[in-house]
């Protein structure tokens, strides 16, 4: 029987130590299609995160927004997402042919997050549909709790650049919440993920290399992100400032640090990581009060790690 995890995958779940019981695991819960409650899920949100890829094969992280039920699904094995992307956000190029896309469904009050990847089946002017290869849940761990409401707000400039800067530094620097988009190669059985990382605020810190530290703290233990990463290091990152609605595309590469390569003082202490990743900045878009939603008074995770 054909296993739902790739071979980066799998070598980190055997690394340490959980392949056999994660593998059963993921037999069950992987599917090719939404279960009801998904699609049910799905329609109640005001947005969707969207990984996608460019034409070199750089992975983007996006966000897409609308009424609730602009997310539906018409059938158990498509999502139909009505929106399009604005001009300046890097999912616009990558709306084409059978691209994969990864899409991940967060629903902040209830922390409740669902995944759907799979290839594109239809794009109009009113939006795109999605057919699913992969429709799992997660779990709600280190998501800060956040009641959302509807703002218009004017939108503001476009800045852009490459490497770190200033500009963009302070988002990341009192965030308590990004999100990563990252691809497995294989032609067959790949895609693109994108995924949730929460922490408090600051949890992602800037390094004496220059590189961004992010830890990694116990989760579901399928390692899909950390997978894709260990084979491709490429990866797309979004910050979101839920006080101004800015959105901060950033590209980075990834390094995976286990406990036994961490002795160095240099590196940030990070409570309770199980492992580190550190992101070297690329390309960025720093897209001014976009995302018309505001949000209130965060109510942090309880899993967080105490001390962090």
């Amino acid at each position: 029987m054909n296993s739902p995890f790739h071979p980066g995958e799998q070598a980190i779940q055997s690394r340490i130590g959980v392949r056999e019981q994660v593998e059963s695991m993921g037999s069950r819960m992987i599917r090719d299609h939404m279960p009801e409650q998904h699609r049910e899920f799905f329609a109640q949100l005001p947005w969707m995160l969207v990984g996608s890829l460019d034409s070199d094969g750089q992975p983007q992280a996006s966000v897409l927004w609308g009424k609730p039920g602009f997310a539906h699904s018409p059938e158990p094995s498509l999502l139909r997402i009505n929106a399009r992307p604005e001009a300046d956000d890097p999912l616009t190029a990558n709306l084409h042919g059978a691209v994969r896309l990864g899409l991940l469904g967060l629903e902040l009050p209830t922390r409740r997050r669902n995944r759907l990847n799979g290839p594109l089946v239809d794009s109009d002017r009113e939006g795109f549909t999605v057919a699913a290869q992969q429709s799992f849940g997660n779990c709600p761990k280190y998501i800060q709790a956040r009641d959302w409401h509807w703002e218009a707000r004017p939108a503001g400039p476009l800045e852009q650049g490459n490497g770190l800067d200033q500009r963009w530094l302070g988002l990341v620097e009192r965030s308590d919440t990004l999100f990563i988009a990252s691809q497995h190669l294989d032609p067959q059985t790949g895609g693109v993920d994108i995924s949730h990382r929460g922490g408090t605020p600051g949890f992602a810190r800037l390094g004496e290399d220059g590189r961004l530290w992010l830890p990694d703290y116990s989760g579901n233990q399928m390692f899909n992100t950390l997978g894709n990463l260990l084979l491709e290091p490429r990866c797309g990152l979004l910050w979101v400032d839920f006080n101004s609605g800015d959105l901060l595309h950033l590209e980075a590469r990834a390094e995976i640090l286990w406990p036994d390569q961490t002795g160095s003082g240099e590196l940030p202490d990070l409570p309770g990581a199980e492992r580190l990743v550190a992101l070297t900045p690329g390309r960025w878009r720093l897209r001014r009060s976009r995302l018309p939603l505001s949000f209130d008074s965060p109510r942090p995770s309880p899993f967080l790690p105490q001390g962090h």
